[in-house]
């Protein structure tokens, strides 16, 4: 599967480089919209390109009309999920990237799903360790 991620503005530069430095296909949101632009806006158009879009902003998926977005438009959307800075957000998606992927092969769009940071125990068991993909919409 050829993955294509369009990362949401809130990840900044450093995201995006890191995911772009380890050979993963990124589009940045500042590269097709302007800074203020509606987050249902920019979901449209990432679902009729194929794209999947990341996002760190965790209440995307409670908002009625970007909820709305992802189901009309047929999205996918990862949102990243851990306080942390964006270089280890970054890191961890990178490393995560297998189950992402295998994730977006069982679930068809529209989707929502969560994308955790390895634990502490699982990285104590393995340095290399990826982090969890949860769906969150649909429900299961």
């Amino acid at each position: 599967m050829s993955v294509v991620y369009f990362t949401d503005r809130d990840l900044g530069n450093q995201f995006p480089d890191i995911l772009s430095a380890a050979g993963l296909s990124v589009r940045r949101h500042r590269q097709y919209f302007a800074p203020d632009c509606p987050d249902e806006e920019w979901l449209a158009y990432v679902a009729r390109q194929g794209w999947i879009a990341v996002t760190h902003d965790r209440r995307i998926r409670y908002k009625p009309n970007e909820l709305a977005a992802v189901k009309t438009h047929r999205a996918s959307l990862l949102v990243v999920v851990g306080n942390a800075p964006f270089a280890q957000l970054a890191e961890a998606f990178v490393r995560s990237e297998g189950k992402v992927v295998q994730f977006l092969e069982g679930n068809p769009p529209p989707v929502i799903a969560k994308v955790y940071r390895p634990s502490p125990a699982d990285l104590a068991r393995n340095p290399g360790a990826g982090g969890r993909v949860e769906r969150w919409y649909p429900k299961v």
